[in-house]
């Protein structure tokens, strides 16, 4: 199993990842690392374990906003679904009464041309 090296709030960690994660993995503690940082210069000085805590923390009110997001989404998705597929039943029933429609039409059109038919005069 692969291992990297990576650097939180200026210590350096080896990691184990799965064959293919390296420059993810790395992504992801740069990302964190970030955090740490962003939050040190905020707060300052308050010890690694507490501001470690308070990143982690901090970046899983950021997923749960984000999971909050997509569930909103994916409500408007079945939502726009729902409504795609209403329409799409509207539409085949006009479908259906317009062809009805069409070959009532078709049939008085018919019926009137044989009426013609028969009462036009014979011609020689």
């Amino acid at each position: 199993m692969p291992e990297v090296n990576v650097e939180i709030n200026g210590r350096k960690y080896r990691m184990a990842c799965e064959d293919g994660q390296q420059k993810h993995l790395i992504g992801l503690a740069e990302r964190f690392n970030r955090n740490v940082e962003q939050l040190k210069g905020a707060v300052g000085e308050i010890g690694d374990n507490r501001l470690t805590v308070m990143a982690g923390i901090a970046v899983l009110d950021e997923l749960s906003e984000a999971e909050r997001r997509i569930a909103a989404l994916e409500r408007d998705v079945l939502e726009l679904t729902r409504a795609g597929q209403d329409i799409a039943v509207e539409l085949e029933n006009t479908e259906a009464q317009f062809a009805a429609k069409l070959s009532e039409a078709a049939r008085v059109i018919e019926s009137v041309a044989g009426v013609l038919d028969e009462t036009a005069p014979l011609k020689s």
